[in-house]
Parts: structure tokens; sequence; C-alpha cells
């Protein structure tokens, strides 16, 4: 799969922008949750697999797209937005875009061995508290810290 995509053009009218991220999750040993985080491309924060719309996809299968190419996982998307959280993105052009993610649970079924992204990010399955210690955002961090799977 590759990330030839189309993006929409900036609305500085209609901020903040929309992007689709996935929560992937599976049971723990022992009956728990556990979260996936990935690091950023450029800050190397721990985020959530994300991105802006793709053309022709629904916000669910961007989601699970998204968590492919970046974490190299897939499964089964919730039927129901688990909630949004906001933050900032600097554009290449030093311009500031707010944006407004709506987050998407994905039970992990399968984790690829290779997948589009993988030399570029590091990624770690953690429990959803330490999840919401790692992720900088204030609203990511409430997402995380109540996940129950």
């Amino acid at each position: 799969m590759s990330k030839a995509r189309e993006y929409t053009p900036a609305e500085p009218d209609r901020e903040p922008r929309a992007q689709y991220a996935a929560l992937p999750w599976r049971r723990a040993e022992g009956g728990g949750v556990e979260v996936l985080l990935i690091t950023s491309r450029e800050t190397r924060r721990w985020v959530i697999p994300k991105g802006w719309p793709i053309k022709g996809l629904k916000s669910r299968p961007s989601a699970a797209l998204e968590a492919f190419e970046e974490a190299g996982v897939s499964g089964r998307v919730g039927r129901k937005r688990l909630g949004d959280y906001h933050y900032d993105k600097r554009l290449q052009s030093g311009r500031v875009q707010h944006v407004r993610v709506s987050v998407y649970a994905l039970k992990v079924a399968h984790e690829a061995d290779d997948w589009p992204e993988k030399a570029e990010r590091e990624k770690a399955w953690v429990s959803p508290a330490e999840a919401a210690d790692r992720v900088d955002e204030p609203e990511l961090k409430a997402l995380l810290a109540g996940f129950k799977g």
C-alpha cells in the first residue's frame, strides 16, 4: 500500500481540519488490555496512528489504513467513534494548522512483519494508563486513560 493519496487543500475558514486515527488494542496475557503507540516521524513523540482524510474512503477505513501503514496492524474497527482530540500541527510552510482527530478503536487481529513506515517509527504495546502518561495531548491522555477495550 502506498502513501499516494489526495489531500484536501488548506481551508483557513474551516479550522480545525479533520484527521482520522486508530487506537490499536489487544487483550494482554492475564486478561488486561494493551494499546499500541507509535512515534511520530519528525518529533519522535508517542502518538497513535492518524492521518488526513483519504479520497474515496470514509473515516473508519481511513483510520484502519493509517494503522497498517504506520504501525503494521490490521483488524476490526469499532463502529462508534471513541472521541476526539485536538492538536496543532506545524506545516512545512511554517504555518500552524489546528487539527481535530476522530479516534476509532481497532481490535488488532494481525501484526505484520513488514509495513510501509516500519523504518521510520518505533512502536510499543503498553497499558492504557502508561499510554496516557507517554502522549502529550491532554484530550488524547483522557481517551487513553479511560480506554477499557
